[in-house]
């Protein structure tokens, strides 16, 4: 079998990892947040009000991910040096790999 002409780095950049660490911390006090508006019993309006906040901070964590894979992995743009993208993706490949990943997204 052919190896994958992609190469796996795990790093992720400390401003996106701090940036996102942070979004996901945020979306978890709101999941638990919604979790404790069930058990009390509230309106399905309140708790519904909050469920819309909870997707849209989701997307965003999204669509911070996604930016910074095809701007760095895809595109290579701002890459100083290897190992500073997550994943090497050959110039032939590119438009597969956006339309991959924004596929994965969008679902």
């Amino acid at each position: 079998m052919p190896a994958d002409p992609r190469s796996y780095n795990p790093l992720v950049k400390a401003e996106l990892k701090d940036n996102a660490s942070k979004r996901i911390n945020r979306i978890a006090g709101q999941v638990a947040g919604v979790q404790r508006m069930v058990e009390q019993g509230r309106a399905c309006n309140d708790i519904l009000q909050q469920v819309t906040a909870v997707r849209s901070a989701l997307d965003q964590l999204g669509v911070l991910l996604l930016t910074e894979h095809l701007q760095t992995c895809v595109l290579h743009q701002d890459v100083e040096a290897d190992g500073d993208c997550c994943t090497v993706v050959p110039t032939a490949d590119q438009s597969k790999e956006i339309r991959d990943a924004l596929t994965r997204f969008l679902k």
